[in-house]
This record gives structure tokens, C-alpha cells and sequence, in this order.
């Protein structure tokens, strides 16, 4: 069971470009402005907690439930594709009293935003080719950074001002369409094949 630095390096990259954290940044910020406070760790904990499970039960799971990998990412493309509406339009589609602070640390923040369909679909890729000790560490280092990005958001959104968060929603809201419309398209033809 030796660590290789390798796989941990290439299987963080891609976990990384995945949930795609300093791309989130805008949601984050709408999201503690909604909500007024984010519980960093809570997210984190949450969004570790799910990857790892995941990891060894994904598979498993979907198949006990009827659903394969592929239905869940397009279910999971069409949440991050709402979200992305959200922040293009400037509309609200998911209901102002779900975002309490303990409520917006799980959901959106926690799943789908951090461990959502790309990152635990991902997950089960990344099973296929490496070791599985060398994904956990991989997943342990996206918590930190994470969880590092969540707790400096306040001091990030100080530091942007609001047309600066303004113009990154926009971009990041049509890059995470970008995301959601790839994830749908390749797991719908899948699923029609």
C-alpha cells in the first residue's frame, strides 16, 4: 500500500479541474450573501465525507437504486445547469428560505457544487486507473484548498467589489453552462446507445 506521488499529483489535478473551486467563487459569494454565513468546515467535512464514500460505494449505491453512472451525471448536469442560469440571469430559482446557513453549507454548497456528479463521476474513473489510498490523498488535498478558498471568500469578495464578482459570475456562470451542457451531452448519448 505504497503512496505514489504520481497518481496523487495527476488524480488531484483532475479532481481539482473538476470542482473547479476558484470558478465557484461567485456562487460561494451569493451564497453567503443569501445565506449570511457558510459553515467552511461543515461544507468541507460534508463534501469530503460524500467523496470518499463514494469512492467505495458509488457504484454499488447507484446500482441498488436502479440508476447508472450516466443518470446521474445528466440529473447532476441539470442542477449545475440551473445554477449556472442563476448566475448569468441574475434570477433566483432555488427558493430564498433554503438558504439558511446550515442548509446552504449541504446543499448547494456541499452537493452538487464541491461533490457533485463531474467530481464523484470523476471519482469513479479515477478508481478504474489508480490506486485507492492515492485518490483519498487527492481528495484530502482538494478539501484543504477548499476549504481555504471558502474561509477567505469574505476577504476575496472584499477585494473583487461588487462589479468585480459581478463580471466573474458572469464568466464562471457561462464556463459552469459550458460544464453542465458537456456532462448532459456525453452522458445522454450514452445512455441512448
Amino acid at each position: 500500500m505504497l503512496l505514489n506521488f504520481k497518481e496523487i499529483l495527476t488524480a488531484t489535478m483532475v479532481l481539482f479541474a473538476v470542482i473547479d473551486i476558484i470558478g465557484s467563487i461567485p456562487i460561494i459569494i451569493g451564497l453567503r450573501e443569501k445565506a449570511g454565513h457558510i459553515n467552511s468546515a461543515k461544507a468541507s467535512l460534508i463534501a469530503a465525507i460524500v467523496m470518499i464514500l463514494f469512492l467505495f460505494l458509488g457504484e454499488s449505491i447507484l446500482k441498488l437504486i436502479g440508476v447508472n453512472v450516466n443518470e446521474f451525471a445528466v440529473a447532476g448536469a441539470l442542477i449545475l445547469f440551473f445554477i449556472a442560469l442563476e448566475m448569468i440571469l441574475g434570477v433566483t430559482l432555488f427558493k430564498e428560505g433554503d438558504t439558511n446557513p446550515d442548509m446552504a453549507s449541504v446543499f448547494p454548497l456541499a452537493f452538487p457544487l464541491l461533490a457533485g456528479p463531474g467530481s464523484l463521476t470523476t471519482l469513479l474513473s479515477l478508481r478504474a486507473e489508480y490506486e485507492i489510498q492515492n485518490i483519498i490523498v487527492a481528495i484530502v488535498v482538494n478539501i484543504v484548498i477548499i476549504y481555504t478558498v471558502l474561509k477567505t471568500s469574505g476577504k476575496l469578495q472584499r477585494f473583487l467589489g461588487k462589479n468585480g464578482i459581478a463580471v466573474i459570475q458572469k464568466v464562471f456562470g457561462v464556463i459552469l453552462l459550458a460544464i453542465a451542457v458537456k456532462l448532459f451531452t456525453s452522458n445522454i448519448q450514452l445512455l441512448f446507445n
